[in-house]
């Protein structure tokens, strides 16, 4: 749900984001979190719609991580056509 969430397919409400803020929060140096997105953070305010909120929630997310950016082609689009490229 959280990857659907975080991709922008749905605005979250402010009390869904923080809700997320405060599970991000009791996990920080805790235990790991990942998120997949393929929204940049910069597109994160279509989907949290508090500014601030949405800035904490990235600063909460990036501090000491690891960020992993693989393009914007579809990886599920790029099976598919190999798939029907094999199938042909």
């Amino acid at each position: 749900m959280w990857s659907r969430t975080l991709c922008g397919y749905m605005e979250l409400d402010r009390r869904g984001a923080e809700l997320l803020f405060q599970v991000l929060t009791e996990r920080e140096e805790k235990n790991s979190v990942a998120i997949a997105s393929n929204e940049s953070f910069s597109g994160w305010t279509k989907t949290f719609t508090d500014p601030r909120l949405c800035a904490a929630i990235v600063d909460r997310l990036t501090y000491g991580g690891n960020i992993i950016e693989t393009g914007t082609d579809s990886y599920r689009l790029a099976q598919t056509r190999a798939r029907a490229h094999q199938g042909a």
